[in-house]
Order: C-alpha cells, then sequence, then structure tokens
C-alpha cells in the first residue's frame, strides 16, 4: 500500500510502497549470461575477504596493529558487497526490479555506512603505517588494542551517526509517483532526484557528509603520507629507505583502488551527464565492486606475513585430508 500525504497542485503525494531499480542499460535480454561475472566478483569478494579475516584470527603472529586494521578493512569491504548483493544478483538471476520502501532505505543506509567506515579505516591504516616507521621501537605500545578498538568503534559510530540524517530526511518527503531508479541498488544521490518536494537540505547535508569523512580523510591520509616520506627521507641506508617504503605499498595501492573509481564516477556525474548511461552503470558498479575484489589480492601478494600465513593454512588443509 502507498502512503498517501495529502494532494498539492492536483498532484498527490505519496510515499512508494516499492521503487523500481534497473539493470543495465540496453543489455536486459543478456541479464543471465552478465549474472555469471557477477555471481564470480561476489565469490571472490567474499572468500578473498573472508580469507583475510580467518587467517588473522588463527594466526597469532598476525595479532599485530597492522592486521587488526587490515581486518577491518575487510570486514567493512564485505558489509559493502553484503549490502548491495540482493538486489543486484537479484536483478540479473531473478528479474526482481522490486524493493519496498523501507528496504530500500536500508540498503541505502548499510551500503553508504559501510563505504564512510572503508574510508575511515584506510585513514586509520595510514596513521598506523606513520606510527610504525616514525617510532617502530614504540609502536605496539602507541597502537594498543584497546586504542585500535576505540579507533575502530569511533570510525563505525561516526558513519552511522552522519547517516540517520539522512535517512530520516528521506523518510518523509513526498515521491508524487516518482519510484523507478537507475542503478541495481538504493544510492542516496539517485534517491534524492525523485521526491517532489524541495531536497536542498538533503543536498546540503549529503554534502556536509562527503566533506567532513571522503574530504576530511583523504586530507589526512595526505598529510600522514607527507609525514611518512619525510620521515623515509631521514632515514641514512638507501635499503632501510627501502624495507620503510615497502611496508606503505599495500596500503597505498588501497587507497588508490578506493579514491580512483569515487573521484572517476563524481566527475563522471558532475560532467558527464550527456555520456552514454551504460558507462554511467560500469563507474558506479566499479566504485562499489572494485575495493573489495582488488584489496584482499593485492594484500595476498604483497604482504609477505599474509601470503605465508595462506600458505601454511592451505598446507594444513591439505596434510589433514
Amino acid at each position: 500500500m502507498e502512503s498517501r500525504h495529502d494532494i498539492s497542485n492536483g498532484s498527490i503525494e505519496f510515499t512508494p510502497a516499492t521503487f523500481t531499480l534497473a539493470g543495465i542499460p540496453g543489455l536486459k535480454t543478456k541479464y543471465i549470461w552478465i549474472s555469471i561475472p557477477f555471481c564470480l566478483i561476489y565469490i571472490i569478494i567474499f572468500i578473498g575477504n573472508g580469507t583475510i579475516l580467518h587467517i588473522i584470527r588463527i594466526e597469532s603472529a598476525l595479532h599485530q596493529p597492522m592486521y587488526f586494521f587490515l581486518a577491518m578493512l575487510a570486514f567493512v569491504e564485505l558489509g559493502v558487497s553484503a549490502s548491495t548483493m540482493p538486489t543486484v544478483l537479484g536483478i540479473f538471476i531473478f528479474g526482481i526490479y522490486n524493493i519496498s520502501f523501507g528496504g530500500c532505505l536500508f540498503q541505502m543506509f548499510s551500503m553508504h555506512s559501510f563505504t564512510l567506515m572503508e574510508s575511515g579505516v584506510l585513514l586509520a591504516m595510514s596513521i598506523d603505517r606513520f606510527v610504525a616507521i616514525y617510532s617502530p621501537l614504540r609502536y605496539t605500545t602507541i597502537l594498543t588494542i584497546p586504542r585500535i578498538t576505540g579507533m575502530g568503534t569511533t570510525i563505525a559510530l561516526r558513519s552511522m551517526i552522519l547517516m540517520f540524517p539522512l535517512l530520516f530526511l528521506l523518510k518523509d518527503l513526498p515521491f508524487c509517483g516518482h519510484n523507478t531508479l537507475t542503478h541495481s541498488y538504493c544510492l542516496h544521490s539517485d534517491l534524492i532526484k525523485l521526491p517532489c518536494a524541495d531536497t536542498r537540505l538533503n543536498s546540503i547535508l549529503g554534502l556536509f557528509v562527503i566533506t567532513s569523512t571522503f574530504g576530511m580523510d583523504s586530507l589526512l591520509i595526505m598529510i600522514s603520507y607527507m609525514l611518512i616520506l619525510h620521515t623515509v627521507l631521514g632515514i641514512a641506508s638507501g635499503a632501510g629507505r627501502w624495507r620503510a617504503f615497502n611496508t606503505c605499498v599495500s596500503h597505498i595501492c588501497a587507497v588508490l583502488v578506493y579514491y580512483v573509481p569515487m573521484i572517476s564516477l563524481s566527475l563522471l556525474h558532475r560532467f558527464g551527464r550527456h555520456l552514454p548511461p551504460l558507462l554511467q552503470t560500469v563507474m558506479a558498479n566499479a566504485y562499489l565492486f572494485f575495493p573489495p575484489l582488488v584489496n584482499p589480492i593485492v594484500y595476498s601478494m604483497k604482504t609477505k606475513e599474509i601470503r605465508n600465513s595462506i600458505l601454511r593454512t592451505l598446507s594444513r588443509k591439505k596434510g589433514e585430508i
């Protein structure tokens, strides 16, 4: 049922019972084939990030600040993927395009909250790398488990507290029959285009959320790496400088993998409205799928301790068989 508000200018204002999601423009007849790579992507994401979490949990040698932050990153990336999976696979496998109003708001809240958490975790990881390089002897005494837990809790609370007002503002807006979205999941930027009321407050608050999270986090990450570079250049030996900088390579890749698709998508929305809808859809999917798909592979390849732990675990499993 649709919740009616009032009648204004001859049009009925109501909250829609469902929203209609979109797949990939122009390829509807090929959705069953498109579902195969999407299923593979989700399988790789869940296996890759799940493996990272499992290895860090069972290997006592990995119970160090760097790996606790990596576990946080893997967890939030699983959260982002779990938020989008029901509607994405629902469209491409089962042809289910509708999502309830409440379900759409919940997906938006969940997906954006985990995305904001990911930005915060990347900032925490840059601080971790700075402390490890600047003061290696005090590394574990500065980044204690209670402090790491506090950082993780703060990141999670910040994300959810910032998203709650957006959720409630959308909930009370009239939609006047407009309920068709342009993606296969519910984005805030997509939802605020539909109401037939003034959404300036939503846009201003959305801009504040972006600035206070992605904007501030990216600035602080840059400052952290300027300090890291200054510290590394102060190391006497070339081998020592390379060894110190090499510990940051995986994190630098994670930052690029996260921010480059985001910036590209923002520029596309801002300046590329004349471009084909297919390109916009591909970029939106790259923004959500690329980081959780690539990061476990990068950390497994570039971090010797993670790679060796995975190999040891596989050897033990093989020995048990």
